[in-house]
């Protein structure tokens, strides 16, 4: 089978989960204060229409979702850091893009450059971590990568708001280059770590394998119907509190508060209990059952406003029980070879998540009022109870796979 070598002694091993987590932080930042500021950027100033910026992003992650397993790919046949290193530049210089465009056709392009770059560069990065830590500290290493992520995106989210409360051109533009620079910087960081070279080939270099894995397949899929919980405080909660509800506007930051302060304190907490694929399962499977408590709690919040608090509570508890048993389930069951290419397809759920989820959960929870959120809640509880089996049965294909070859 052909493996990763890490042309590096082991102190540097020890040290790339620093270093990623650096990278992470710089970039991190800026994609807060693009995530809070850029709609506003481009209606207002670029002034397209709600529906072009519509269109744009989604087809932006479209072509990423395509693009997203041949370059993890290319991480694997030619060394994940040169490629994750060449696509930070590249996602930088889509960011930069996006301060000069001033009409649909070059803000479409871009979006997609955007979305290839991005979408590579979480595969490229995932086949790092692969090779960098031991498979038993992965999953808790994936963890405090994302607790790192949070706590970047939420200091950009500030930077955002001060852009928003000035709205002129030049703050947005400033947002741009912000998030720029925190791309080229985390590209120098990944610079610094070692080199990973394939130590063979193992199947010839055109062979797309994951594409012909129907059981990680059927995994990825129960794990991006279980992301769609994703839009639900950023675009559908804050819908259901201007209709449905008396609370206060303010409400949605303590919500948003809620949810980034507890994955700082608790996820690579929780992360810690998960180390085999068993464990992963059950955790996915408690997700489901947080998410549909959850739900049935957001029902509840017309008749108060604190019911929208536990109902974040719990739904931040149910993604991080997510998180660690897709990290841990994403890795344990790819190839050592063929990391990046495999979490190039499992991060598509991702993207998703990003294009499906605010359209069908808006027509779901906002056209179905209580009974939408318990048939979103049963959704979730659903999905979080196939990922047992459906992990068993990549377990005995992977099996099979071994004897055979």
């Amino acid at each position: 089978m052909t493996a990763l070598t890490l042309a590096a002694p082991a102190g540097r091993r020890r040290s790339g989960r620093q270093v990623l987590a650096q990278a992470q932080f710089a970039n991190s930042v800026g994609d807060g204060a693009y995530l809070v500021a850029s709609a506003f950027y481009f209606a207002k100033v670029v002034g397209l229409p709600p529906a072009q910026i519509g269109i744009g992003l989604t087809a932006g992650w479209a072509v990423g979702m395509v693009a997203g397993v041949p370059l993890g790919h290319l991480a694997d046949r030619r060394g994940p850091r040169g490629v994750a290193v060449t696509l930070a530049v590249a996602t930088a210089v889509a960011v930069a893009s996006f301060a000069l465009v001033r009409s649909f056709v070059p803000f479409l392009l871009v979006t997609c450059l955007y979305g290839i770059a991005q979408t590579g560069l979480s595969a490229a990065r995932q086949a790092l971590l692969a090779g960098l830590v031991p498979p038993a500290e992965r999953t808790s290493a994936r963890a405090m990568l994302q607790a790192t992520l949070n706590g970047g995106l939420a200091a950009g989210a500030g930077l955002g708001g001060i852009a928003l409360w000035l709205d002129t051109p030049a703050a947005y533009t400033a947002l741009f280059a912000l998030d720029a620079a925190g791309f080229l910087v985390a590209a120098a960081l990944l610079l610094r770590l070692p080199a990973l070279r394939p130590a063979g080939v193992a199947a010839p270099s055109g062979r797309l394998t994951v594409l012909r894995d129907r059981p990680y397949a059927l995994v990825t899929l129960i794990n991006a119907v279980l992301l769609f919980y994703m839009p639900l405080l950023s675009v559908i909660v804050p819908l259901w509190i201007a209709g449905r509800t008396s609370a206060p506007s303010w409400v949605v930051a303590a919500l948003l508060l809620v949810n980034t302060g507890s994955v700082l304190a608790f996820q690579v907490r929780v992360a810690r209990r998960v180390r085999t694929l068993r464990e992963a399962s059950a955790s996915v499977r408690r997700a489901g059952l947080m998410m549909l408590a959850a739900c049935a709690v957001f029902a509840l919040s017309p008749y108060g406003w604190p019911y929208l608090l536990l109902g974040a509570a719990l739904l931040v508890w149910g993604e991080m029980l997510l998180a660690a048993g897709a990290w841990e389930i994403s890795f344990g069951l790819a190839p050592d070879d063929r990391q990046g290419q495999y979490q190039g397809f499992f991060g598509t759920g991702t993207a998703v998540a990003r294009m499906l989820g605010p359209v069908a959960l808006t027509a779901l929870v906002l056209g179905g009022g209580t009974l939408g959120w318990l048939v979103l809640g049963a959704m979730f509880a659903t999905a979080g109870a196939a990922m047992a089996p459906a992990v068993r049965w990549a377990r005995r294909s992977a099996s099979r796979s071994a004897e055979r070859a």
